[in-house]
């Protein structure tokens, strides 16, 4: 089985960075540093790492070239305008408003300190467990038509 281990975020500013997101209510561990920040993200770990240390060890001259969104999905559709004012408390700026998107769910997209985009989406057909993870069916496949 192949599964995602760990996502690193370049940021500007570290301690800034890690403070949202222990707002957030994600955990540092103790192997965290001023030099980089691992985040427990519910079986994911979340790095925060400086720009220019991400750029020295990639090779890229742009560490954040974009293209991608992280997600916080949440099991209610009135909790995608909780999360998000919880979010916005802690810093963040918002791109899109609340709002039902065409294929059926709840969405919501904010921007972190350092500039990464976040969607906060609720899904009917992608329910959670207790702690937060999205329930997958891998055997009939889901329905869910999030574009």
């Amino acid at each position: 089985m192949t599964a995602i281990s760990l996502i690193t975020l370049a940021v500007s500013d570290m301690a800034r960075a890690r403070a949202f997101y222990e707002a957030l209510g994600f955990r540092a561990t103790p192997d965290s540093t001023d030099a980089v920040a691992f985040l427990d993200a519910g079986g994911v770990v979340l790095s925060l790492y400086g720009s220019a240390d991400l750029a020295h060890d990639t090779g890229l001259t742009d560490p954040r070239p974009g293209g991608i969104t992280l997600a916080l999905n949440v099991a209610t559709p009135e909790a995608v305008a909780a999360r998000l004012a919880e979010v916005v408390a802690a810093g963040a700026r918002v791109l899109r408003p609340v709002r039902t998107m065409p294929w059926g769910g709840v969405t919501a997209y904010f921007a972190d300190p350092e500039g990464h985009p976040w969607e906060i989406t609720w899904v009917a057909d992608f329910p959670l467990t207790a702690d937060g993870r999205i329930l997958l069916d891998t055997e009939q496949g889901s329905t869910a038509t999030h574009a």
